[in-house]
């Protein structure tokens, strides 16, 4: 019998977002809590927590809400798949559902700057969904802990997206 397919989260984007940071997909442990970036060894909210000068360890809503209001809206590239595990690695290429960013981007037209967390949230994107001539697309090192980095090293990368 087949895993059953995991589904990701709702996008969290408001009419002022102008920027989208997307992941691949929710780890296990992001699933578990219903937070995206739930695992605490993830650097995305100490990085973000840095940038936009909000507390990384503020209850999830505040540091969404943070977020929302320097216009960065979050999302994962993928809405359902199969995956054992944490790893993008382990992902089903065959049970890959990808998210509506035609619909996101018609709904939210301010949103004009795309950052991927990490080479797989690219790759999966340019594979289902194929970018725009709309939007300016970046990758980013990947916040998770999987990836390593020197200390400062993925801070620095992801200060382009403080230029709002």
């Amino acid at each position: 019998m087949a895993t059953p397919l995991l589904q990701g989260f709702p996008p969290v984007v408001d009419g002022d977002a102008r920027v989208l940071i997307l992941g691949s997909f929710p780890s296990v442990q992001s699933l578990a809590v219903n937070q995206y970036y739930g695992n605490p060894r993830n650097a995305f909210w100490r990085i973000t927590g840095e940038l936009f000068g909000f507390d990384h360890a503020a209850p999830y809503e505040q540091r969404l809400a943070a977020l929302r209001s320097v216009g960065v809206a979050l999302w994962d590239v993928l809405y359902k798949c199969r995956r054992a595990g944490s790893a993008d690695s382990a992902i089903d290429p065959k049970s890959l559902v990808v998210n509506d960013f035609a619909e996101l981007f018609a709904n939210y037209p301010a949103i004009t700057r795309v950052y991927f967390n990490g080479a797989k949230a690219e790759a999966l994107f340019d594979k289902l969904v194929k970018r725009d001539g709309r939007n300016q697309y970046q990758r980013l090192p990947s916040t998770s802990p999987a990836h390593a980095l020197r200390p400062g090293e993925k801070l620095a990368a992801w200060r382009v997206i403080c230029q709002l």
